[in-house]
């Protein structure tokens, strides 16, 4: 019976890792770019997609379309491939999105990947009022203007997680913000532009500093990145499946040792019922 179980145990270890394969094919790829994703005019860039553990092919899609195919390393650790743009121009500036394959079945898109191109249009210039320096709860209003007349103005902070304020406007735009929190201190710059991936020459930049309590928990609104979310989703996803074989493996070792301590006392019943037998024949051969 214990070596049955062992490979009924076996057998579910084989479907499960199958089953798992298969949900891990349809998952989202993390999808990003470096070294940002505003590109100056000219200037190059790498696009990355990672897949599941067993993506044997990747697709960059650009406005809806087929880019471009790729095949990831050899090596499982490094399974993700790397789609680079030599020259950024308004005519590779869009939206990216990536899948990958494993086997037959290819995945879901990645979330979107906006990449703009900047040093397109003259420099527009930025001021800040009532003044650069505040005291937290004071509201601020940022003026981005340009001299040649554009449609869009963007707003944007220094930092990783920023995300770019937009406003409407032909040759100037006002950013409100308030009430501030030493959280909105920071570097700010504003772009003009025609459409949503094609910005003008970068502002000179203008720091806002907020005095306040540092210890705020009030938050200027920040944006993370897709790929952090799913890279981080990969990472939980295989510590779960590792955990789970370690678990079924622990277990199976448990079974066959409880087989083999059953063959043993097996034997030994035997090795003594045979002992037994032969003393009884001895005592029945012995001389009255």
């Amino acid at each position: 019976m214990p070596s049955t179980l062992a490979v009924f145990l076996v057998l579910g270890l084989g479907l499960s890792q199958r089953s798992s394969t298969q949900k891990q094919m349809l998952s989202k790829p993390a999808i990003w770019v470096r070294p940002s994703f505003m590109i100056p005019k000219g200037r190059s860039a790498t696009i990355g997609c990672r897949g599941a553990g067993e993506a044997m092919e990747y697709q960059l899609h650009f406005e809806g379309g087929l880019s471009a195919l790729k095949r990831p390393k050899s090596s499982p650790v490094m399974n993700w491939v790397k789609f680079p743009i030599p020259a950024m121009t308004s005519h590779t500036a869009g939206q990216y999105r990536c899948s990958y394959r494993s086997g037959e079945l290819w995945s879901e898109l990645s979330d979107p990947l906006e990449l703009v191109v900047t040093g397109l249009y003259d420099t527009p210039t930025l001021s800040v009022e009532p003044r650069s320096e505040v005291t937290s709860g004071e509201n601020v209003t940022f003026h981005c203007q340009l001299a040649t007349a554009t449609s869009t103005f963007f707003l944007l902070k220094k930092g990783r997680s920023s995300r770019p304020q937009l406003r409407y406007g032909n040759l100037r735009a006002e950013f409100h913000l308030g009430p501030v929190t030493p959280a909105h201190g920071g570097t700010y710059r504003c772009f003009g532009s025609y459409n949503n991936h094609a910005w003008s020459f970068p502002s000179k930049p203008v720091k806002l500093l907020v005095k306040g309590d540092a210890r705020d928990t009030t938050f200027a609104p920040t944006e993370h990145t897709s790929s952090d979310h799913l890279l981080w989703n990969h990472m939980i996803q295989n510590l779960i499946r590792l955990g789970l074989a370690v678990l079924v493996l622990v277990a199976l070792m448990g079974f066959l040792l409880e087989d083999w301590l059953h063959r043993r006392k097996s034997q030994e019943r035997a090795h003594r019922a045979s002992h037994r037998g032969c003393r009884r024949r001895l005592s029945t051969e012995s001389p009255g």
